[in-house]
């Protein structure tokens, strides 16, 4: 097939028979997008769709393109997602994007979760309790990251302690432990969450290596990021493969 058949089998697993609303009125640039994302981009690298369209949503969320969330959440459930999967993927955006916009986001999954005759609330996936959040949040904080974790903790001032407690417990103990994802999907999610927010290439560099630690390779990560260029442009993008090229170089590949 050409690209410009890939889009059209893609662009109808993931949206089924509809027309984009675009050719109305803007022809010319639903094509390019069509045949961009869908004839190329979702045919490069080694993702399956499930998670591409939970990386797409995680972007999404990121940039608060809530529309365009709306009918990727459809398209989510259409590829075989499960309603638990998206609404964790939604939520392990709430320690990068902050609680408000990870709510427009959870509100728009919602609405398409009544459309579709989803009950609400979901099985709650919550796996500590409030005694051991700090604990168990620094446990999966040392396996992504090592030992680095208890030293960031030990030279934090006196006064900024509480940022590395809220790190461990809220970060990790309230989000990364939580069932319905496994660890290597969100460390991969967190990484197409932050290179898209762009600006944060420090952060990028710590979970490219926290993304090796937990087992996906920089092929994935390539991926991941390639995934998410259609959504975040290319500087973001660029940023984002300069940080794993930096932390991974070519020839470790």
């Amino acid at each position: 097939m050409d690209r410009i058949e890939k889009s059209q089998v893609t662009y109808k697993k993931l949206f089924g028979d509809g027309v984009p609303a675009a050719y109305a009125t803007d022809p010319d640039f639903q094509d390019i997008l069509s045949r961009f994302i869908f004839g190329e981009v979702f045919y490069q690298g080694n993702l399956d769709d499930k998670l591409r369209e939970l990386i797409t949503l995680a972007v999404l969320a990121t940039n608060q393109t809530l529309p365009q969330l709306k009918a990727h959440a459809h398209a989510a459930l259409n590829v075989g997602l499960t309603p638990v999967e998206i609404k964790e993927g939604i939520y392990q955006c709430a320690p990068y994007l902050g609680f408000p916009k990870t709510l427009n986001a959870i509100s728009e999954i919602n609405e398409v979760f009544k459309e579709r005759n989803i009950p609400l609330p979901l099985e709650s996936q919550k796996q500590v309790d409030e005694d051991h959040r700090l604990d168990k949040g620094l446990d999966v904080q040392v396996e992504i990251f090592g030992d680095m974790i208890k030293k960031n903790r030990q030279n934090a001032p006196t006064n900024q302690k509480h940022i590395q407690d809220y790190l461990s417990a809220f970060c990790f103990g309230d989000f990364y432990t939580r069932g319905g994802l496994d660890l290597k999907t969100r460390e991969l999610l967190t990484l197409s969450i932050i290179s898209a927010l762009g600006g944060s290439e420090n952060q990028v560099k710590a979970h490219v290596q926290g993304n090796l630690n937990v087992g996906n390779d920089k092929e994935t990560m390539i991926a991941a990021i390639t995934h998410s260029l259609p959504y975040m442009g290319f500087p973001r993008t660029l940023n984002a493969l300069g940080c794993i090229n930096e932390i991974i170089p070519e020839y470790r590949a």
